[in-house]
């Protein structure tokens, strides 16, 4: 399966959980690595504009095209998450499912929803499993972001 990733150019060709790491998210608390993708390049990009100030989203994104093995994906089922796990700001149990699952080393991919368009889905990649040299970058390009996303006309 292919999955999305948008990074800044200084991390284009690195598949790491450091910024996961350095600040948590959603799915991990901070101190815990993991890497964050999407199904599709329009979710990546929604989950990455919820996070700025849209005066301050970099310009400089690049889109990684990444292959991870279908066989190696957890799909969390809807009903056990937390009542709240699409909050803000963040339910702590979301962070405890992710948790484990990096901690846990059983799955190599762990498929969530979002919380950002309903209806579709992230795909955490523990960087840490056994398996994780499976996983490929097979594209990497810049992926501009169109200027009426960030400053609409009014």
């Amino acid at each position: 399966m292919i999955v999305f990733r948008l990074t800044k150019a200084k991390f284009k060709n690195e598949l790491s959980g450091f910024g996961s790491n350095k600040f948590g998210g959603r799915w991990n608390s901070k101190g815990i690595e993991v890497i964050y993708t999407s199904q599709s390049r329009a979710l990546c990009l929604a989950e990455i504009l919820v996070h700025f100030d849209i005066s301050k989203v970099p310009r400089e994104y690049f889109l990684m095209e990444i292959w991870i093995p279908d066989l190696s994906i957890y799909h969390f089922p809807q009903n056990n998450l937390p009542n709240g796990w699409n909050s803000f700001p963040y339910n702590p149990m979301t962070r405890k499912i992710g948790n484990q699952f990096i901690q846990n080393h059983e799955f190599l991919v762990l498929r969530l929803p979002s919380s950002v368009v309903l209806g579709d889905f992230n795909f955490l990649i523990n960087p840490y499993h056994p398996d994780f040299h499976k996983v490929k970058i097979v594209s990497n390009k810049a992926f501009p972001i169109d200027s009426r996303l960030l400053f609409p006309s009014r």
